[in-house]
């Protein structure tokens, strides 16, 4: 069993680099894909409180979800924010990483680098492009 964790979307660049920097590193994580498996209440607010950010922090604003529920405007209490998120998943920014050493909303996908336990095993470039990690591991930025 990994001790770290991804909540992670497939369809989405920035969560696909951030698993393969972990699997850079020597690690399969646990990855949950959360749009499928949500976060409980608790499991949400928890991250949250880990990250060290506020609920409107982890709110994705460029799905229809965030418009049409009119969540740009400020009348809603945390609670309620974090209630749509559980209603709509797609509304929970993405990726979240959870290490031994810290979690974190790791956009962009990079700062999973600050978390892992383990070095990067070799080069990595992101699907842009980007070269984030040099043939010996270590971060290029």
């Amino acid at each position: 069993m990994s001790n770290i964790t991804i909540y992670h979307n497939p369809a989405c660049g920035t969560s696909r680099n951030t698993l393969e920097m972990i699997r850079n590193s020597g690690v399969e994580p646990t990855v949950i894909l959360y749009l499928e498996t949500p976060p409980s209440r608790e499991e949400l607010l928890k991250l949250i409180s880990d990250m060290g950010i506020t609920v409107r922090d982890l709110l994705r604003k460029n799905v229809e979800p965030y418009e049409e529920l009119g969540l740009a405007e400020d009348r809603f209490t945390d609670s309620q924010l974090v209630e749509f998120m559980l209603q709509s998943p797609i509304l929970i920014n993405r990726p979240i990483v959870v290490t031994p050493l810290g979690t974190r909303l790791c956009r962009p996908s990079e700062m999973v680098l600050d978390i892992l336990p383990e070095q990067q095993k070799g080069s990595f470039i992101k699907e842009d492009g980007e070269k984030v990690v040099d043939e010996s591991g270590h971060r290029v930025k």
